[in-house]
């Protein structure tokens, strides 16, 4: 496994936690496991740049309680046997005080599987997934979850008078659990699910068979549950067969990643719920220093996005939980401090954790992509 560098200098040394305790300053690492390379690439890069930058701002105004911070990454392509095996050799070799950012499902759900959360006694703290999760110990989701984003498209729907929907998602063990939870959705909203196909996990492959049912059973509007590639061949194969349908996609379908692949006609009039707010457009606190740090941070890795503004919120509540943690590192502090997160406001974006409830965020609004490729809130 290839340890791809990071976007600052590392320092010679990297002092491990053990080595920290009752120092005065010591170097917090950041641990991240994700797919920095293939289908999810550029998304796993950009969360990745989020939280560097947020970091960076920490690091700049003198550290937290004398602390500075270091963000380690390794590439796990989006094998979940590989984020297992990864994070395993960065928790050996770079003794992080915390993990954030990984990606995918069967990641995620290997990750807790190995146990190695608990017996590390180490939170993850940000990730991304396309299905419905439950709560695991030691993991925090900084966004808000997919039944809530599910249940702002239905609600929209329902209110001019669309109920007749189709549902798109990724195949696999999650697969039961979110058609369960989309209807069940669609049930209290007065919707119905007319059509669902899937594809493949792991892949962008949508077999011609799924589109034929959808542009056959004629549903009003569908609702993909499913990576931005996948998301955007769907799109793409479904408008060519001549599918009129009006199309919606949760937040894990980047409009950055969908518009590589799709023209601005293809792409006029679908939309996509986001759960943080609009990177490009300044509307708070939050969203004016992500923006001067953007303009202010030369050569960046991958271009501003939504991911990147997500992976900013993480690094910012990493930073907050070690300022609340206090002078002395050590894990058992740090989950402590992120439990104490009730109430955070970041500028226009507030999250908080309960006992239970490590879904920090209720934000979810509705961007449609307008006939030159801009979103429209």
């Amino acid at each position: 496994m290839k340890l791809l560098s990071t976007l600052i200098r590392p320092l010679a040394v990297v002092v491990s936690i053990t080595a920290s305790l009752g120092a005065d300053a010591a170097q917090i690492v950041v641990g991240q496991v994700a797919p920095l390379s293939g289908l999810e690439g550029t998304q796993a890069r950009a969360y990745s740049t989020g939280i560097q930058l947020a970091l960076n701002n920490a690091n700049k105004a003198g550290g937290v309680n004398g602390h500075t911070f270091t963000l380690v990454r390794k590439d796990d392509a989006g094998r979940a046997a590989d984020t297992v095996t990864a994070t395993k050799a960065l928790l050996a070799e770079n003794k992080p005080l915390v993990l954030a950012g990984f990606f995918g499902e069967r990641s995620i759900d290997e990750l807790v599987k190995s146990g190695m959360l608990e017996k590390e006694n180490i939170p993850l703290v940000g990730y991304r997934v396309n299905e419905v999760r439950g709560e695991s110990p030691l993991i925090y989701s900084v966004r808000a979850n997919l039944r809530d984003e599910i249940n702002k498209i239905t609600e929209h729907l329902v209110t001019v008078g669309i109920t007749r929907l189709g549902l798109f998602y990724q195949e696999g063990p999650g697969a039961a659990p979110l058609v369960a939870a989309v209807e069940e959705v669609m049930k209290s909203k007065g919707a119905k699910v007319t059509v669902k196909g899937s594809y493949a996990p792991g892949t962008a492959r949508v077999p011609n068979a799924v589109i034929e049912t959808f542009v056959a059973a004629a549903p009003q509007a569908i609702i993909m549950v499913s990576s931005g590639s996948a998301a955007a061949a769907f799109i793409e194969k479904y408008r060519l067969d001549g599918g009129t349908a009006q199309l919606f996609a949760h937040s894990g379908a980047d409009i950055e990643q969908i518009s590589q692949r799709l023209g601005e006609e293809q792409m006029k009039g679908v939309a996509i719920t986001q759960v943080t707010p609009n990177p490009y457009k300044i509307t708070g606190r939050l969203t004016k220093e992500f923006n001067d740090t953007v303009t202010k941070t030369p050569n960046l890795e991958v271009p501003a996005s939504y991911a990147m503004m997500e992976g900013y919120i993480t690094g910012s509540v990493i930073v907050e939980a070690a300022r609340r943690m206090g002078g002395k590192i050590s894990r058992e502090g740090f989950v402590a401090a992120l439990d104490s997160i009730d109430n955070l406001d970041l500028g226009g974006y507030k999250l908080g954790f309960k006992p239970g409830m490590r879904s920090g965020s209720k934000f979810v609004e509705l961007t449609i992509i307008t006939a030159t490729g801009r979103i429209r809130q």
